[in-house]
């Protein structure tokens, strides 16, 4: 006689729900805001009447896990590590690299976003915790610069400002360069473009 088989413990609602937005996430990546039910309970390994046991409807679960893709903790991580010893060049290179290679990852994403999210008056929620990782990515980048206030025209949340502004049309806009250099963008960013006169000073 066949031993019986155990069944497995069936998962508590928030994990069933991390499950399937984890299971979503490389699809959007890969079909985009497209993606059909289907595929994503394939790839969870579950029935895709499942998927409405957790989730009201595709749309919430296409929301929820275009802002988790997008949470920008690793990010944050990644500028609260940069050492605040090093010269304010080479901090803000390290800055415009981490945060230009977040846009990058998520740009499709972030067009799902300001489609779903952004102008849909039916997620304030998502909204919310949207802009809330605006504020966050500008603070985090705003502490690497300000060791050096002192030295700065401009406040450093304003320079901060500056940076992600250019690593979002870099990303998004329709002039952005695919050889993007965080280099070239501390040095715009601290040096200006304007050769100084002769005998003028540089202020930064």
């Amino acid at each position: 006689m066949e031993p019986r088989r155990r069944r497995v413990p069936a998962m508590a609602p928030d994990e069933r729900r991390a499950a399937l937005i984890a299971a979503t996430i490389p699809l959007l990546h890969e079909h985009g805001t497209e993606v059909s039910t289907r595929q994503i309970a394939h790839a969870a390994g579950v029935a895709e009447g499942t998927i409405f046991g957790v989730f009201e409807s595709k749309s919430e679960l296409v929301v929820c896990s275009v802002v988790k893709a997008l949470d920008p903790q690793p990010t944050l991580d990644a500028l609260a590590a940069i050492d605040p010893g090093l010269p304010l060049r080479e901090r803000v290179v390290a800055a415009a690299e981490f945060v230009y290679a977040r846009m990058a990852e998520g740009a499709q994403l972030m067009h799902a976003a300001r489609r779903l999210i952004f102008t849909n008056e039916s997620t304030p929620e998502a909204r919310e915790q949207m802009h809330a990782t605006r504020g966050r990515l500008l603070e985090a980048v705003t502490a690497v610069i300000a060791p050096d206030a002192a030295r700065l025209r401009i406040p450093p949340d304003k320079a901060a400002q500056v940076l992600l502004l250019y690593c979002g049309a870099n990303t998004y806009g329709p002039w952005g360069d695919e050889t993007f250099n965080g280099a070239f963008l501390a040095t715009l960013l601290l040096d200006g473009i304007l050769i100084p006169d002769s005998g003028e000073q540089a202020k930064c």
